[in-house]
C-alpha cells in the first residue's frame, strides 16, 4: 500500500546549492606534542596521534554535547579545581569528570552516579553514604574528595598518573594485570579492553577541545556560559523533618534546594552524615511570573 504520492504534483525541494559553497568542516591539526599532569606526550607516534585524532574528531562534532559541557565547566571547574588542588591531585583529572559525566548528575546502566561515576561498593570505601534519604555521590564536594582518594592510592600503586587514570576505568586490578601479562610499563604500550584503550585518549582530546574552544569549532560568549551558583552554606544541627516546609522558612523552595544540592534524596534529614546544605547567598525570586500566585 502507498502511504504517499510521489507524483509530479509533489513539491521538490530546491537543489541549487554547490557543494562547494556549503560550509566545510575545519579543524586544526592535532599538536606535536601535549603535556597531560606535567608529562610530555609524543604525538608525533603515529599509533597515538591517530588515536587521539578519533576521540577528538567524535567530540568536535558532536557540537550538542560538547557546548554543553563546555557551559557547564564555567559552573562546576572553579569549585573541582581547588579541591583538586588542596588534594594534591593534577588539576587534569577534572577532565576525567568530563568523560565520566559531561559535568551533570549522570546515572549509568551498570548503577554508577554522580559526576565522578561511583559505584554503590565503591562509594563505601571512599566514604559516601548512600541511603533512602542521600546519595552523597551527587555531593560535587564530597565526591570530588573521593574521587581524589582514589587516584591518591592509583598513583601510588603505579606511580604513573596515565596508569591512574586508565584504572578509574578499568580497576587496578585490571591495569595491574595487564601489565604483568604484556610485560609493559605504560599506557600507550599496551594492548587493552576497547573501552580503556580509548579512555584516556578521551580525556587528552576533551583536554585539548576545552582548552581551545575556539580552534575546534567553539564560539561561544561570556553571556553563553553558566554562572556559577552564588551559595552560602548552612550546616544544620539536628535532623530536619520536612524539608520542603525548611525550604520555604528559608525563601526558597524545594525544587531549588535539590538545583543546589542534588545529593538529596527525600523530604527529610536524619544527619547520619555531617553536612553542608546550601542555600541562594541572595534572596531567591519564587514568582516565575507575573500574575503567580
Amino acid at each position: 500500500m502507498l502511504l504517499f504520492s510521489c507524483g509530479s504534483e509533489d513539491k521538490k525541494l530546491p537543489v541549487d546549492i554547490k557543494s562547494s559553497d556549503a560550509p566545510q568542516p575545519s579543524l586544526p591539526e592535532l599538536p606535536k606534542e601535549m603535556t597531560f599532569c606535567g608529562v610530555k606526550i609524543n604525538l608525533q607516534d603515529e599509533d597515538i596521534r591517530e588515536r587521539l585524532d578519533r576521540e577528538v574528531l567524535t567530540n568536535a562534532y558532536f557540537q550538542s554535547a560538547t557546548l554543553q559541557i563546555l557551559k557547564r565547566a564555567n559552573r562546576f571547574f572553579p569549585e573541582m579545581e581547588k579541591i583538586l588542588q588542596a588534594e594534591g591531585i593534577p588539576e587534569d583529572f577534572k577532565y576525567l569528570a568530563v568523560i565520566e559525566s559531561s559535568l551533570q548528575q549522570a546515572l549509568s546502566p551498570a548503577g554508577a552516579v554522580g559526576f565522578w561515576q561511583f559505584m554503590p561498593e565503591t562509594s563505601k570505601e571512599y566514604g559516601l553514604l548512600i541511603d533512602a534519604e542521600v546519595d552523597e555521590r551527587m555531593n560535587i564536594e564530597k565526591s570530588t574528595h573521593a574521587a581524589c582518594q582514589y587516584l591518591k592510592k592509583a598513583h601510588a600503586a603505579f606511580q604513573d598518573w596515565f596508569l591512574a587514570a586508565a584504572s578509574y576505568n578499568r580497576g587496578m586490578g585490571g591495569v595491574s594485570s595487564d601489565l604483568e601479562w604484556q610485560s609493559a610499563t605504560n599506557y600507550f604500550d599496551m594492548h587493552m579492553n576497547p573501552e580503556t584503550a580509548r579512555y584516556v585518549y578521551r580525556i587528552l582530546a576533551m583536554k585539548l577541545i576545552m582548552e581551545n574552544p575556539e580552534g575546534y569549532g567553539f564560539h561561544l560568549r561570556k553571556t553563553d556560559l553558566y554562572k556559577p551558583f552564588e551559595t552560602k552554606v548552612v550546616v544544620p544541627t539536628v535532623a530536619i523533618e520536612n524539608l520542603s516546609e525548611w525550604a520555604l522558612e528559608k525563601g526558597i523552595n524545594y525544587k531549588i534546594l535539590v538545583k543546589l544540592n542534588p545529593w538529596i534524596l527525600g523530604n527529610k534529614l536524619s544527619l547520619r552524615s555531617p553536612c553542608k546544605i546550601l542555600l541562594p547567598k541572595a534572596g531567591f525570586n519564587l514568582k516565575p511570573y507575573d500574575n503567580y500566585k
